[in-house]
């Protein structure tokens, strides 16, 4: 989710990642851990995998957690961008009481930077003596989605000056910003197979399927050699799409087929829906129903497909479960490939990785003349890896701003222009006639 970096060694050290987090299983090495954070009586608990832990073994219910918080920050046009027919909107999970967004990002990136330093100092020879060393100078890097702007950024560097990152004389230099769909780019360049398809003049798209978001980002390779140069061709697209949304899907479909059973609780289908997190949703290719174990053998009602606590979950719920993301995601591409030709997509990110998806998507790419690839490493943190790559390299030289930016300066009056406003208008101290609330326009969207 962050990456923070001992500026000194950027040039000269390969990266690290943390792969081993509180009640991580040892033989996992993910980076990658559950976003929850838990709360008991108002009081931060933990995050990740050990908030998961202490969940299961709460007999007495006595702990809040908050889930999906990044859905909290999305600002109205991320939420309004799903399309024409765009499916309902996410049923957001409320935060727990008395807590709000920014106690929990607070409390997020504690947890993270506590943990890299204890696997730093505990892998590195000399870890404390370096870390101590460094810790003034480092800067930390956010990766945001594309359709997030400088009110999200401002939100994350007051967040991250809480936590004790960084004093707030110092956060403008060493807190810096990269889109997730610029990250990525960087990430695929490094680790895919670019120089074999990759040319001067060329277009192409680069998709980053997370969790949350979708972020489509156009870029032209403006230069080869003697070094690789990328142009944004337009403005990027993002659409809440993300992996999320094939759950909130799913739970609709449980909730009408379980209600009115001794299963349509909360508990039984989230319990449910993790199951099908964990293996249906990630391995599902389009065929084949899936049975999802999340209860005890004692849990039966043949009349809902639920026998020994498992269920069955038909190929069509499943493929139903996609639909609402893969419309979204289809119209978002769209838009950005809308009178552009491309002959490659670049698909990362965790949620890229399903089957499923990419198998939609090539067929969508296909009928446009390209055809999708992939990096040659996993891409489930292709936004976290990718934003070091791009601090270091920075391939992209220019980008399509998001809104067009000017100034109100006084301007000599025309009447040919400025008629509709001529009662603003009158003669400065020289005897010129000029008009106020002018706009002088200086890089147009």
């Amino acid at each position: 989710m962050r990456i923070c970096i001992p500026k000194r060694y950027l040039k000269s050290a390969s990266q690290q990642q943390v792969t081993q987090w509180p009640q991580q299983a040892i033989a996992s090495g993910s980076a990658k851990i559950p976003t929850l954070v838990l709360y008991q009586n108002g009081e931060y608990v933990t995050c990740g995998q050990e908030a998961v832990k202490k969940m299961e073994d709460d007999m007495e219910n006595t702990y809040s957690v908050a889930k999906w918080f990044k859905l909290h920050l999305h600002p109205e046009t991320i939420k309004a961008s799903r399309g024409p027919n765009s499916p309902p909107p996410l049923q957001i999970p409320d935060l727990p009481s008395g807590i709000d967004k920014e106690r929990v990002y607070i409390d997020v990136i504690k947890y993270l930077f506590t943990n890299t330093r204890r696997h730093f100092v505990e892998k590195t020879p000399g870890g404390v003596a370096i870390w101590d060393r460094l810790r003034s100078s480092m800067e930390f890097i956010f990766a945001i989605p594309n359709g997030w702007d400088s009110k999200q950024q401002k939100f994350l560097r007051q967040a991250a000056i809480a936590a004790g990152l960084v004093s707030s004389s110092d956060a403008a230099m060493q807190i810096n910003f990269v889109s997730e769909g610029e990250a990525s780019v960087h990430f695929a360049l490094a680790y895919g197979s670019t120089k074999a398809w990759l040319e001067d003049g060329m277009e192409f798209a680069v998709v980053d399927a997370g969790g949350s978001t979708v972020d489509s980002t156009l870029y032209t390779c403006a230069s080869m050699s003697p070094e690789l140069e990328l142009k944004e061709v337009r403005q990027s697209e993002c659409v809440q799409a993300g992996g999320v949304s094939v759950d909130d899907s799913m739970k609709r479909i449980l909730k009408e087929r379980l209600s009115g059973s001794n299963f349509d609780d909360d508990e039984s289908i989230q319990s449910i829906i993790s199951a099908f997190e964990l293996k249906t949703k990630r391995l599902f290719t389009g065929s084949g129903d899936s049975n999802e174990t999340f209860g005890g053998k004692r849990d039966n009602d043949k009349s809902r497909g639920i026998i020994q606590g498992k269920i069955v979950l038909s190929q069509d719920e499943i493929a139903s479960s996609f639909n609402d993301a893969i419309l979204a995601i289809t119209h978002s591409i769209n838009t950005l490939l809308q009178g552009r030709t491309i002959r490659f997509l670049i698909l990362v990110g965790g949620f890229g990785e399903s089957p499923y998806l990419k198998s939609k998507l090539s067929e969508i790419v296909r009928s446009k003349g390209a055809t999708i690839v992939t990096a040659e490493q996993p891409t489930k943190k292709a936004a976290a890896e990718g934003a070091l790559i791009w601090y270091v390299q920075k391939y992209v030289k220019a980008r399509a701003v998001r809104a067009t930016f000017g100034t109100n300066p006084l301007m000599l009056y025309d009447p040919s222009i400025h008629s509709e406003r001529s009662r603003l208008a009158y003669e400065d101290r020289e005897g010129t006639k000029v008009v106020s609330d002018s706009f002088q326009m200086w890089v147009q969207k």
